[in-house]
């Protein structure tokens, strides 16, 4: 995936990040890393990256919301997404506060569709988060 970012730039990045937000096994943090490394300035990076990965977190959660008994069956299959759908049910918004973890923390994006959270709250978690661990990541390099 690191090849996108260094053909397409900050539009590769976006879309890596894109990806990697869904199910599909991507890092975004190292898409990010390789863009800065390749020479695209940290504050473009950040902002192309979280664009496309809180993108895919609103399309993550959308899927749960539109496509709830589809999703649920599909989710609750993968080992990841049947641990999200268990901490949505125990601890409910407060699982939220995970969703920029690896692995997790798409299928929580998931559960949150799934279980019809107000999507405005949502979003501002996901953006504070996601953005959050972008800027830690760029600070400790």
């Amino acid at each position: 995936m690191s090849e996108l970012v260094l053909e397409y730039g900050p539009a590769g990045l976006m879309l890596v990040s894109f990806l990697a937000a869904t199910l599909l096994p991507f890092s975004s943090e190292v898409a990010l890393l390789t863009a800065v490394a390749a020479g695209i300035p940290a504050s473009q990076a950040l902002i192309w990256a979280s664009a496309g990965n809180v993108t895919a977190c609103v399309v993550n959660y959308g899927l749960g919301y539109y496509f709830r008994v589809k999703t649920y069956r599909k989710i609750r299959r993968s080992r990841w997404g049947y641990k999200a759908i268990q901490l949505w049910q125990k601890y409910g918004v407060w699982t939220l506060f995970l969703n920029f973890l690896p692995l997790i923390g798409d299928p929580i994006t998931i559960a949150a569709g799934l279980g019809k959270f107000n999507f405005w709250i949502f979003l501002g978690l996901v953006i504070i988060l996601r953005v959050g661990r972008y800027m830690l990541l760029l600070n400790l390099v």
